[in-house]
């Protein structure tokens, strides 16, 4: 966590080069706007001395300069540090020149004159690819202990303040959530980071029990309490007195052990099945549920009692689908873990493969898409994951999963541009495959003109390009 707060507060440095004064003072100012800090040349001799002493971490460039060609410069930086964006700043937008610096490896070129907002937003998104691309390096570097979270998005970020506030105190939560998008993972996070770290994490699933089996497992029983009971034994909240205990999917418990739970909460005080003697417990208490309880309350299938004893702070977890640019931190993940327990060399994934990942909706969510690539790693027989190593479902979603709007709620938005962006690209590539590569008559399916298909593929893989390439992975990926 802390090396994502230092990767979102650092200085962060841009190298300007143009030799018209007053475009290199306007672009000067407009960076400056943004909380960067800029260093400007007219000069692309000055500027290559500059890249040789010092770190940058973007640098925008003229294509062409008096004693210099921004096609050299862009070569000067690959070569000196791959992962540092480079945008193309061109009176030639069609030009041979600027494609070709695409290709090398620029994040992407803007055409003179520009929008000053068009501006700010290529140079935030470079400044962005960067801190990912190094987040990427961290995740290679060291391998995240267990129950370590990955994701540097928005969403992410507010759930590890959360963390942090909780960690101070020994309020009860209730972690909200779509199945698969890690609750146990920041139920864990929570007491590792607090004040009932050197004590038990004791984890139950109250959906994995029947209801007399989840009594005694969470009570415990006295000797003879009830047949086969050969021996007293403690309940895991006795167990847990002094650290934490974990109630995952606390929304599928009887009334009957409702009752009893609010007891605990309400008095300190648990009684073991069959006996007598009270036995005081000190334990905080994190549950966790992906059903709507107020609902549930409001319905009479839980009790409104114990939802505010439980929900005194309400934590909601994102899904997949709405932590824009996490989906590229898990996936490297997930391949560097798979590499290694399979004995493989996935050094990454093509270009199909990865729009087939960014355009399904996931709604397993992470779990899910660990469970896909531990299976694609598996399949694989080249470097590269192949897209049709893909499970059939994550090629062709069906199409009601793009018709039905998504859900905006109070406390998250959504990316509309990404999410129409990834609509459009499914049926587009739906399209296709129906016609067999015959664009024309996958455009009268879409019901648009030839020329209209041919236009927003050209965008579509412009926007490809500009997606992030992975690093290659250290040699202890590899097989001996």
């Amino acid at each position: 966590m802390e090396e994502v707060k230092s990767l979102m507060t650092e200085e962060i440095l841009v190298l300007i080069i143009d030799d018209d004064r007053s475009v290199l003072k306007l672009m000067n100012e407009l960076v400056l706007q943004l909380g960067y800090t800029p260093k400007t040349t007219q000069s692309g001799s000055e500027a290559s001395a500059l890249l040789h002493a010092g770190a940058f971490d973007l640098v925008i460039s003229d294509l062409r300069l008096k004693d210099a060609s921004g096609m050299d410069l862009l070569k000067l930086v690959k070569t000196l540090d791959p992962e540092v964006p480079f945008i193309c700043i061109t009176g030639y937008a069609d030009s041979d020149s600027a494609i070709e610096m695409l290709r090398l490896g620029a994040f992407d070129y803007l055409a003179k004159p520009f929008h000053h907002q068009e501006f700010q937003t290529l140079v935030k998104n470079a400044v962005e690819s960067r801190s990912l691309r190094r987040k990427v390096r961290l995740l290679l570097q060291e391998e995240p202990p267990h129950g370590h979270m990955i994701g540097i998005s928005p969403a992410m970020l507010e759930i590890y303040k959360m963390i942090g506030t909780l960690s101070r105190n020994s309020s009860t939560v209730l972690i909200m959530g779509e199945s698969g998008t890690g609750k146990e993972l920041i139920a864990r996070a929570i007491h590792k980071a607090g004040l009932h770290k050197a004590h038990q994490f004791m984890a139950i699933n109250c959906a994995a029990f029947p209801e007399t089996l989840l009594e005694s497992e969470l009570f415990g029983y006295q000797r003879g309490a009830f047949t086969g009971a050969v021996a007293d034994k403690a309940g895991l909240i006795e167990l847990a007195s002094r650290g934490t205990l974990f109630l995952d999917e606390v929304g599928e418990m009887s009334p009957a052990i409702q009752v009893k739970l609010l007891r605990v909460l309400q008095e300190r005080k648990i009684r073991r099945l069959g006996g007598r003697q009270e036995i005081d417990v000190d334990v905080r208490v994190i549950s966790a549920t992906n059903r709507d309880l107020e609902k549930e309350v409001r319905e009479g299938r839980f009790r409104d009692d114990l939802y505010y004893r439980l929900a005194v702070v309400p934590l909601k977890v994102p899904p997949l689908r709405e932590r824009q640019g996490d989906l590229i931190l898990l996936l490297w993940h997930f391949l560097s873990k798979h590499n290694r327990s399979l004995g493989k060399n996935v050094l990454g994934v093509t270009e199909d493969a990865l729009s087939a990942l960014e355009s399904y909706p996931w709604p397993g969510n992470v779990r899910e898409l660990e469970n896909v690539l531990e299976r694609a790693v598996l399949l694989e027989t080249t470097n590269y994951l192949q897209r049709d190593r893909l499970p059939e479902h994550i090629l062709r979603p069906r199409l009601e999963e793009w018709t039905e709007f998504p859900e905006i709620s109070r406390d998250s938005g959504i990316d509309l541009e990404a999410w129409l962006r990834r609509a459009e690209e499914n049926l587009i590539r739906q399209a296709l495959e129906t016609a067999e590569g015959n664009q024309t008559h996958a455009a009268e399916l879409l019901h648009i003109s030839y020329a209209s298909l041919r236009h927003r593929l050209k965008t579509l893989e412009t926007s490809r390009r500009r997606r992030l390439k992975f690093p290659e992975p250290d040699d202890s990926h590899k097989k001996d």
